[in-house]
């Protein structure tokens, strides 16, 4: 069936045109380099955490495939800061990004090839002719059924040639630490410097796979936990393996000492939260099965509303899947660990002493939308904080935004917004909260009088917001992608206020004081730069194409597998046909007095793997796979705009 449909119509692939290369040691290519391979485009922006999941996907199957298919990373930019060379650089080198990457900083391949999401993966058969279109995640099972066709029909035809592909490694740039993400204060009496008066500092060497705990000069190192290789396991220090861990919370004593363990950590692209016992450097998995979480609540049917807010989602919490935990920090209101589950926008909460994992906030919708906890819209929260009132304030990354969580007594969240305007909406600008701008924060952390710093990252700054004057201003700047902000707490009386900063970057921890008058910056406030499609008011049809891999079968046990979740930026550019329903075709209507805007489209459709049963239908052992993708399409409104919007969620050609 795919055959058929792959080769009804040939269309010729496009060249890759950028400003340069990387990892192939300063060589360009073209497509005429790669005849002869399938060639796998994967458009992707370093700030996307759907990026980062698709890289990992696609690891075995560049391994398996090593002398037929070469992969070449697309860097299309959302954030002014992407553009930066460098920038893109350290980002291929922390990711351990192990093929050809093109930087295409004016999004030429991009429009090319008319990508509108990332991820979006495009792949090219030996004779250079494009067979497939795919958006988002979980494509992985699909290419390993699409690429062993391919490998099969070119050997046969005479237009297949094995051998090395044209990556090239680059230097490695790091030091003790490399890429490290957050730090956590271990005062004294809690870790291996518990005999300094001065305690120490805990800190995700994230490149590296590890922990290190350091002295507070930055460099002493007093113990490491992890072996440094990259992985799951746990045990004492020298064997337990991490992959990117991230945030950090220390555990009130009472709660650790019952709990077993001081220490949660953020295991991010292992999906997990793991405890570590700072007494004899025990590692441990507290929650996660290691499986990446999607929205959806059974084995393949997708539900449009999800787990109740505050319920268990498994009894067992080494069961429940999880989706990139970026950040944790302890609530005393909730009497939890709260974790943002920045993979699928998302904030949960885990209880260590009953080991329950919930949702807190967060529908699963990525934008950026305040309101009851249920109902809100985040973007791939990374950094959190809790203030003396027991609110969490959020650094919400993907909406360059700072977000707070109210919890009322009774445990009721709702969300609120202090900075930020929307997904493609970023700056660098100070000033009444309203107008101002950050790009792309990663941490967050309260200062004593109450105000908010934010490890506004792109930036390379450390800026800070003024909830009682609704203010913001920049406190830091020149700093190289700095990840964490912690208020320093080895100051004795009297001295000047002093902020740890997690320098990525630079791969350090560096002191930086808070100065008595900030500074106030305007470099003015941006959007991201990608082409607005042109649509006319009135109605537009919307049609989301999915063609389910080669052995695999629509699950329609439930009745129709697939959805489609719309809404808009402004909400009256959307008249009617927003909401959630089934199907992957629906007819909008747009206003006629609005300029332009963004319609945020979420599509998903169930399928699972054959054979059939002898009736035809899926058997209940079959695996099920939910693909999904999220959109944001900016829209220009003008009387000669198309009438229809075509995406593809699982496009073949």
């Amino acid at each position: 069936m795919t055959e058929t449909v792959r080769t009804h119509l040939r269309v010729r692939a496009s060249e890759l045109v950028g400003r340069n290369w990387l990892n192939t040691g300063g060589k360009s290519l073209d497509l005429e380099s790669l005849r002869g391979k399938i060639v796998l485009l994967d458009f992707w922006t370093f700030c996307c955490i759907n990026c980062l999941h698709v890289l990992d996907e696609l690891r075995p199957l560049e391994q398996q495939y090593s002398d037929v298919l070469v992969t070449v990373g697309v860097h299309s930019p959302k954030f002014e800061h992407e553009a930066d060379p460098v920038a893109l650089a350290a980002a291929v080198e922390r990711y351990e990004i192990h093929h050809p990457v093109l930087d295409d900083p004016e999004l030429d391949t991009w429009k090319a090839y008319t990508a509108r999401a990332w991820p979006t993966l495009v792949v090219i058969d030996p004779e250079g002719y494009i067979v497939a279109h795919l958006s988002g995640e979980g494509h992985a099972d699909g290419l390993s059924v699409l690429i062993p066709e391919l490998i099969a029909e070119h050997e046969a035809k005479g237009t297949l040639h094995r051998g090395d592909g044209p990556y090239v490694a680059p230097e490695p740039t790091s030091g003790t630490l490399r890429f490290p993400g957050k730090a956590l204060f271990l005062p004294p009496g809690r870790g291996v410097g518990s005999s300094s008066a001065a305690g120490s500092w805990l800190v995700t060497d994230t490149g590296h796979h590890r922990l290190v705990e350091l002295s507070t000069d930055f460099q002493t190192v007093l113990a490491t936990y992890g072996s440094g290789d990259k992985g799951h396991a746990d045990g004492n220090a020298a064997m337990a393996r991490f992959n990117e861990p991230q945030g950090l919370v220390l555990l009130p004593e009472d709660v650790a000492a019952e709990a077993g363990y001081d220490v949660v950590i953020a295991d991010s692209v292992n999906h997990r939260l793991r405890g570590l016992s700072l007494t004899d450097g025990t590692v441990s998995t507290l929650a996660g099965n290691g499986v990446q979480r999607l929205l959806e609540t059974g084995p393949a049917r997708v539900d449009e509303e999800g787990a109740a807010y505050g319920s268990r989602l498994e009894e067992d919490p080494l069961r429940v899947s999880l989706s990139s935990p970026w950040d944790v920090v302890w609530s005393t209101k909730l009497n939890a660990v709260v974790v943002a589950m920045a993979g699928v926008h998302q904030i949960f909460s885990f209880h260590p002493r009953s080991g329950a994992v919930s949702i807190i906030a967060g529908n699963g919708l990525e934008g950026l939308l305040d309101g009851p906890a249920a109902e809100a819209w985040f973007a791939q929260s990374s950094g959190l904080a809790e203030d003396a009132d027991g609110n969490i304030w959020v650094a919400d990354s993907e909406t360059s935004a700072l977000r707070k969580l109210v919890i009322d007594d009774g445990g009721t969240v709702t969300v609120e917004s202090a900075v930020g305007k929307g997904l493609f909406d970023f700056g660098f600008r100070d000033g009444k909260a309203s107008e101002a701008r950050l790009q792309h924060p990663l941490g967050v952390t309260v200062l004593p009088d109450g105000s908010v710093a934010i490890a506004d990252t792109y930036n390379g700054a450390v800026r800070r917001y003024d909830p009682s004057s609704d203010t913001v201003s920049t406190l830091a700047r020149g700093l190289s992608e700095p990840s964490d902000v912690i208020v320093d707490h080895t100051q004795v009386a009297g001295a000047e206020p002093l902020l740890v900063v997690v320098e990525a970057n630079k791969h350090q921890l560096v002191y930086v004081p808070i100065p008595k008058e900030a500074q106030q910056v305007d470099e003015g406030a941006v959007q991201t730069h990608r082409p607005k499609s042109p649509v006319a008011p009135g109605l537009l049809e919307l049609n989301v194409r999915f063609t389910a891999p080669t052995g695999q079968k629509l699950d329609d046990r439930w009745g129709d597998p697939t959805q489609l979740k719309i809404s808009s930026t402004p909400p009256e550019l959307l008249v009617s046909g927003g909401g959630t329903s089934v199907g992957l075709l629906r007819t909008l209507e747009l206003a006629s007095d609005v300029a332009e805007g963004v319609l945020h489209i979420t599509a998903r459709a169930a399928a699972c793997d054959g054979p059939e049963d002898a009736d035809g239908e899926i058997p209940d052992h079959a695996a099920c796979h939910l693909y999904q993708q999220d959109w944001g399409i900016p829209v220009l409104l003008q009387p000669d705009g198309d009438t229809e919007l075509v995406l593809d969620l699982r496009g073949m050609d």
